[in-house]
């Protein structure tokens, strides 16, 4: 199976700054995209940004603050937080789009796989 560990979450004072990152584990033969979502209490999960081989996207909310970047090699995606808010609390999921993978012999297909999520908390 494929397990997408996240790490990075934690307590930070507003305009501080945290680094999330997520590594894809398991027999995997491609990743389309990877990216975060992230769901405040109460709240929606909302897109924050997202990486594939064309694009790059990020949530307004966020743009100028925080930057995705991906190591393919390592199946691996990031995310810098830089000027963090205390509207950007919240548990932050890391996911990957397309995954293409082995289970065993049997070669299969997600169209969406899912991390556990780390909590981000920006605290005054």
């Amino acid at each position: 199976q494929v397990q997408l560990a996240e790490s990075g979450g934690g307590l930070v004072q507003p305009g501080g700054s945290l680094r999330l990152s997520c590594a894809a584990s398991g027999s995997i033969v491609s990743i389309n995209a990877m990216g975060w979502y992230r769901q405040a209490p109460g709240k929606e999960r909302e897109l924050v940004a997202s990486s594939s081989a064309s694009s790059t996207n990020y949530a307004d909310s966020v743009k100028g603050r925080f930057t995705i970047s991906r190591e393919n090699a390592k199946n691996t995606v990031y995310l810098q937080m830089n000027s963090l808010k205390p509207e950007d609390t919240a548990v932050y999921y890391c996911y990957a789009q397309g995954l293409m993978y082995y289970s065993g012999i049997n070669l299969k297909y997600e169209a969406d796989y899912w991390g556990q999520g780390t909590q981000v908390t920006v605290f005054s």
